[in-house]
């Protein structure tokens, strides 16, 4: 990541290979042979630790390329192996966790991802018989970590994007918890058999939580493991800037398919929150729960203070320049004067966003 400055990002958030996953031993063997023979001799945790050793330098570069008070979110989930004839857990999230420390970061208190992609009856090992089965692996970590003390929005601008880019008080009731049991996890093929058949990509609503709870309007959002460009849909649906790194250049052309006609699909995330909320003013005063404040923008009421100047940004134009390998994305303030559903009128902004892949 030589070509991002240091202190000039605001958010990270990615998922790279696991290790010890065998569908990710290829991509760790490409870069280190004796990966393959301490497998192949069952020296298990060796491999572990090279693996390891190869992320490392992502994450020495993570802490380089953020902002003091600026935060990395890491998707991992934990490896179940057989070694030498013997069934092992890899811990990558604890790996993963010592080194961040080691480097600097803060950890905060992490995420629980309960992706529930076992069928119920399923188990691993002997089953009823005690002593030889094992619990099944149905969440993964999401680790968050701050580099250095609580990050300051000095300017009157940047409180201004503070503001309108804040969330309801019921997704912050959702989002904020530390276990997440409503997202489920998926693989995703890739349309064409030339290119990589499987991806380990993380459900689109991972980043797009992690991105409008930890930046603001604006920010730039990195993702040192790109893969099919969840991370940068996410992104550009929430208005923030994105770089993207990948090794597989093959991936290009998915990632162009996959995002430049995206635009309606992400647009009706956010009428959906919008949607969401609505129903949830519904359902709080039928209880007779009182909301004090209102938000002008959207004519509805909301909880607390702090959601009277939320803004979303509805996607008016996705471009995909293939030759800098890049998206530019432009944005329409959306001007809603109904409560029921948004009205087509929109105030443009002067900018949009950049959405920079580097496929190296």
């Amino acid at each position: 990541m030589s070509l991002i400055d240091s202190e000039s990002v605001q958010l990270v958030v990615t998922s790279p290979p696991y290790p010890m996953i065998e569908m990710w031993d290829h991509q760790f063997i490409s870069e280190n042979q004796d990966i393959r023979e301490l497998i192949e001799k069952g020296r298990g945790f060796d491999a572990f630790e090279c693996m390891h050793s190869q992320l490392d330098r992502v994450w020495d570069e993570v802490y380089r390329i953020l902002e003091p008070g600026c935060f990395a979110c890491i998707n991992i989930g934990d490896a179940a192996r057989t070694i030498n004839g013997d069934f092992r857990l890899f811990p990558n999230h604890a790996r993963i966790l010592t080194h961040l420390v080691k480097t600097g970061f803060l950890p905060m208190p992490s995420i629980l991802w309960r992706k529930q992609t076992n069928a119920p009856n399923k188990f691993m090992g002997s089953g009823m018989l005690p002593g030889g089965a094992y619990v099944t692996l149905e969440h993964e970590h999401i680790l968050i970590l701050r580099k250095g003390s609580k990050r300051e929005f000095k300017t009157q601008a940047q409180k201004e994007l503070r503001r309108k880019s804040a969330i309801f008080w019921e997704e912050r009731n959702q989002w904020f918890s530390d276990i997440w049991f409503d997202l489920k996890g998926t693989t995703q093929k890739l349309n064409s058999q030339k290119k990589r058949q499987r991806s380990g990509a993380f459900p689109f609503a991972l980043p797009y939580r992690l991105i409008n709870m930890y930046s603001i309007e604006g920010d730039t959002v990195v993702d040192p493991f790109l893969g099919i460009g969840t991370t940068t849909m996410a992104a550009m649906t929430a208005a923030r800037n994105s770089v993207g790194y990948e090794l597989e250049k093959n991936v290009m052309d998915s990632i162009e398919e996959r995002i430049t006609p995206s635009g309606e699909l992400l647009n009706s995330i956010i009428f959906k929150r919008l949607k969401s909320h609505q129903n949830f003013v519904c359902t709080r005063k039928e209880t007779g729960k009182e909301l004090k404040h209102f938000n002008g923008i959207y004519q509805t009421e909301v909880v607390t203070n702090q959601e009277k100047n939320l803004c979303f940004n509805k996607i008016d134009n996705i471009d995909f320049k293939k030759s800098k390998k890049m998206f530019l994305v432009s944005h329409a303030i959306m001007d809603l004067k109904s409560s029921d559903e948004p009205q087509k009128q929109y105030k443009k902004p002067k900018q949009g966003t950049q959405q920079t892949l580097f496929l190296c």
